[in-house]
Formats: structure tokens, sequence, C-alpha cells
């Protein structure tokens, strides 16, 4: 498995097991498939609903805890300095740890951003007393990302984004990069890209004839590709399945690599089209939500 350094020196998987809509009964069999075929690195959130499960099969596995890299995220119902403490408490009694690897905000909220700047000094906190060892963004746009650093001290290590190569966010990946922020890419296979929300006119980018040609020139599958392409671009990924031929499949990139020109390929792809929500969307009176408890 090949590790990304972040900006704070924590090793990260570059290759992770996602759970977003992975129903809690079916995520306990989903998280022990991956560590059985050699995930290290297992991504949740607090609105997910399924981080004790997520728990509980860590705790299942022969994997020693201290070879997984845990990351999960504070939704926006719990942004604010004590809520988001509480919330890091929530989320570490469900995983069942003491210290959570990886914890990020799950949204900007810009209609609240002064909340969400409390809950950043909230994450700083956690990785100053070491509850946490590292902290990060998620869906962070440019103008989010400004304001953060001028009002905050430490640079976030993460910033998780929709990339697959039909929504690229080629100037928030540029800022990132010129920050020392890792770019995160969820939906790294383009899922977004076929569930039902999408629209009518969707079109799975793992049927792209550019994308298909290059798997076929190098006996892999389209998501293999679509894997690889973020890999090599120094990202980390985190493609979900609950199907353990698809975890297996997924973590078998390492070993092959794209052409110049095949990335360039893929790079062309680019259509504009967001597939998760607008992050000006994004309100707590659209999508807040209490948290339960542990």
């Amino acid at each position: 498995m090949q590790t990304l350094t972040l900006n704070n020196g924590v090793r990260m998987p570059a290759l992770g097991l996602g759970v977003f809509q992975t129903p809690p009964d079916e995520t306990r069999n989903a998280v022990r498939a991956a560590l059985d075929l050699g995930y290290r690195h297992i991504d949740t959130a607090a609105a997910y609903g399924n981080e004790r499960e997520v728990g509980q099969a860590i705790r299942d596995s022969d994997v020693p805890r201290d070879d997984i890299f845990v990351e999960t995220k504070i939704w926006i119902s719990d942004y604010g300095y004590d809520e988001t403490l509480h919330g890091f408490h929530k989320s570490a009694a469900k995983l069942g740890v003491d210290q959570i690897d990886l914890l990020i905000l799950h949204q900007a909220l810009p209609s609240d951003f002064d909340r969400t700047l409390a809950a950043y000094r909230a994450l700083e906190k956690l990785r100053a007393d070491g509850k946490v060892r590292a902290i990060g963004v998620s869906n962070f746009m440019v103008d989010h990302l400004t304001t953060l650093l001028d009002a905050t001290d430490v640079v976030p290590a993460v910033n998780q984004l929709e990339i697959h190569p039909y929504f690229q966010q080629r100037a928030v990946l540029d800022f990132d990069n010129d920050h020392n922020i890792l770019n995160q890419a969820w939906s790294p296979i383009g899922g977004i890209t076929f569930y039902p929300g999408y629209g009518e006119d969707r079109t799975s980018v793992l049927e792209d004839p550019a994308v298909t040609a290059i798997a076929e020139a190098h006996g892999k599958s389209p998501a293999q590709v679509l894997l690889r392409w973020g890999i090599q671009q120094g990202r980390s990924v985190i493609p979900k399945s609950t199907k353990r031929h698809r975890i297996a499949e997924n973590i078998d990139v390492f070993d092959f690599a794209l052409s110049t020109d095949e990335l360039k390929a893929l790079n062309a792809l680019e259509t504009g089209r967001r597939g998760g929500p607008e992050p000006e969307n994004v309100t707590l009176a659209a999508y807040g939500r209490a948290i339960p408890e542990a």
C-alpha cells in the first residue's frame, strides 16, 4: 500500500474504504472484508450513521488498531466550538477509539461560516491535545479555504472533494497544492454520476469510451483506471463498495501506471457538472439534523 505524508508528518494510506450510504448492517462486513484484503484506511462520518459498525469491525479484525487509519467527519449540526468538541466525543465513543487519526469538517456551511470557524478551532484544540492526529475539511472551495486560513492557525491536512474525470475542481486542487493541503477524492470512480439524483441524462464515467479503452489496454477494470488516475496524481482516494470482489478489485491498483497521454485523455473528460450538492446550498435549514449521542 502506497502512503501519503500529510503536512504535519502523519502518514496515511493513499487508498481507503469509504462507507457513504452503506447501511449499518452491511458496514461491518464491508469493513471486515476490506481489512482482510489489505486496506488500512477507513473513511466514515457522523452523518453516515455507521461509525459504531466501523468500530465493531475494527475491533473484530486481527489487524492491530495502530495499523488502521480511521477518518471521520463532524456534521454541520455539531458546528460551534463546544458542539464540535462534543461531536468528537460522540464519534470516538461510537468508533470505540481514544484517538481519531483524521477528523474533518464535513461541509463549509458558508451561510453561517462563523460556526464553521468555531468548529475548526475546536479541531485545532483536539489536535493540540492529542485527541486527533490530523485535522481537515471537506467540500471547501477556494473562498472558504482563504477565509479559514486567514482566521485560524493550523493549515488543514486534507480537503476531501468530489473528484473524478467528469468533475475535477482544478482551481480548488491547485489552491490545495499551493498550500500543502492534500486532495482527497470522494466518489473517485464517479459513482455520483450514476446515482438517481444526478439526473435523467446521467452517464457513468465508468462507461466513457476513453476510460474503457484505457482499461482494456492495461487489462484492468474502468474503476481501477480511475483510481489509478487519482493516485498517480498524488491524491488520496476512498472508493466505496459493499461487495467483497469489488473491494478486492479497488485495492489492486498498484501494479500498473498510466502514460502521460492516458492521463491527458482522462483529464480532457471534464464536464464541469457537480454531482453532489452545491456547497452554498448546504445550510442548517436544508441539511441540519441531530447526530445521536453515543
